[in-house]
């Protein structure tokens, strides 16, 4: 699946959409997934989350284009938006060395 339109930030806006390969439209079943996402966060009263780059849900600095081309584009996915939006630092797999040279456990 990819975001059509726009951002995972669109997306929460209501200003674009993510369809699978086939064009049929997923993005409630992205929204259920991203809200789940959060209330989990939100149990476990995390202070960062760590998300796969490049996913129309999960992309914290990346994203594909909507083309189904294997194009990328800057942006975040749907749950990343989410999560920000209420607050949550998201960074991607590529990140972990880096946050965690920064924020020691």
């Amino acid at each position: 699946a990819e975001i059509v339109g726009g951002t995972g930030q669109d997306v929460l806006d209501g200003k674009a959409k993510i369809a699978d390969s086939s064009g049929l439209d997923v993005t409630e079943l992205y929204l259920k997934g991203a809200y789940r996402t959060l209330d989990i966060a939100r149990q476990i009263q995390a202070t960062c989350v760590v998300l796969k780059e490049n996913s129309p849900s999960c992309g914290s600095q990346k994203i594909y284009n909507g083309t189904f081309q294997g194009e990328r584009i800057t942006g975040v996915g749907i749950t990343t938006a989410l999560l920000q939006r209420h607050g949550f630092e998201v960074i991607s797999e590529n990140e972990i060395e880096e946050w965690l040279a920064t924020h020691p456990l």
